[in-house]
C-alpha cells in the first residue's frame, strides 16, 4: 500500500489507517493495551441494553470482537466486519476459544454492497470507528449502507468522539482554532484530528464531531435518533450536570438510532 498513490488507497481510508489495519503486533496486543478503559465496559452495557431483544446483529468495525463475544453469548446472531484481517484472525481465536460462532467478514465499511439489504434486526459501530473514515461524503456513505441493510425498526449504537472536548488542553486549543478556520473555508478536513504516532504508526487522523452534526448526519440518511449520552473521562464515564457546559466537557457520545418503520397507508 505504501507504493501505491493516494487516489488508489480504498476509499475512506489514509496511509495512516492502512498502516494500522495491517499491523499484526498491534492486533495482538490490541486487548491487553486497551485493558482498564472504562469507555470498553461501559459502551457494552449501553448496546446490550439498546439491541435487545437478541437478533440478528451486525458489528461494524468489529477489530478483535469484544462487542461479538459479548452479544454472542446473549443470543445474538453476529456478523462482523473489519477492514484488518489481522483483527479479525484475533476475533476468530476468542470467538472459537469461548465455543462460539459468528460470521467474520473483511471488507471496507464504505464498501459494503455484499450485504444484503434489510436482515439486520441490530447494527453497532462502537470505539470511534466511524471517525476512522476519511471524508464527509465516505462516513455518510457508511450510515446509508447501515440504514440499507437494517430491517425496518432495527436498532444502530455508535460512538464517536467529541470536537468540543479540545478546549481543555493547550494543543487542542490551537488545534480548535486552526479547526474553526477549516469550517469556515469549508476545508473538506474539517473535524480531522491527526492523532500522535502509536506503535509506529503516524498519520492517522480520526474525525470528532459535534453532537449536533452526528445527530444531522444519521437524520439526513434517513435514521430517527432515540437518543444521544455524553460520556466522560471519568472512571464510570458518566457526565455529571451534562446540561452544564456538555458541549466542551463531554469526551465523546454514544448514540442509539433506529430504521423508521414505513407508514401503513390504509
Amino acid at each position: 500500500m505504501n507504493s501505491l498513490p493516494d487516489w488508489k488507497l480504498p476509499p475512506g481510508t489514509s496511509r495512516g489507517v492502512m498502516a494500522y489495519v495491517g499491523n499484526a503486533g498491534l492486533a495482538k496486543t490490541y486487548d491487553r493495551r486497551l485493558a482498564g478503559t472504562p469507555l470498553l465496559q461501559y459502551d457494552l452495557r449501553f448496546a446490550e441494553r439498546i439491541l435487545s431483544p437478541p437478533g440478528r446483529l451486525l458489528d461494524l468495525g468489529c477489530g478483535t470482537g469484544r462487542l461479538l463475544v459479548r452479544l454472542a453469548q446473549l443470543g445474538h446472531s453476529a456478523v462482523g466486519v473489519d477492514l484488518s484481517a489481522e483483527m479479525l484472525k484475533v476475533a476468530g481465536d476468542k470467538l472459537r476459544s469461548s465455543g462460539l460462532t459468528a460470521s467474520l467478514i473483511r471488507a471496507n465499511l464504505v464498501e459494503l454492497d455484499c450485504l444484503r439489504e434489510g436482515v439486520f434486526d441490530h447494527a453497532a459501530c462502537l470505539f470511534s470507528t466511524l471517525g476512522m473514515i476519511v471524508g464527509n461524503d465516505n462516513r455518510r456513505q457508511m450510515l446509508a449502507h447501515v440504514l440499507r441493510v437494517l430491517k425496518p425498526g432495527g436498532r444502530f449504537v455508535l460512538h464517536v468522539h467529541n470536537r468540543g472536548f479540545h478546549v481543555w488542553t493547550r494543543t487542542g486549543r490551537q488545534w480548535s482554532v486552526r479547526d474553526w478556520w477549516k469550517r469556515q473555508c469549508g476545508e473538506p478536513d474539517a473535524g480531522d484530528f491527526e492523532m500522535p504516532p502509536h506503535e509506529g504508526i503516524a498519520g492517522l487522523s480520526l474525525h470528532h464531531f459535534t453532537r449536533g452534526e452526528i445527530v444531522r448526519e444519521l437524520t439526513q440518511v434517513g435514521f430517527r435518533v432515540v437518543c444521544v449520552e455524553p460520556v466522560s473521562t471519568r472512571a464510570d464515564c458518566r457526565l455529571s450536570a451534562a446540561w452544564w457546559a456538555g458541549r466542551w466537557r463531554a469526551y465523546g457520545y454514544l448514540i442509539a438510532a433506529e430504521k423508521v418503520r414505513a407508514k401503513v397507508v390504509a
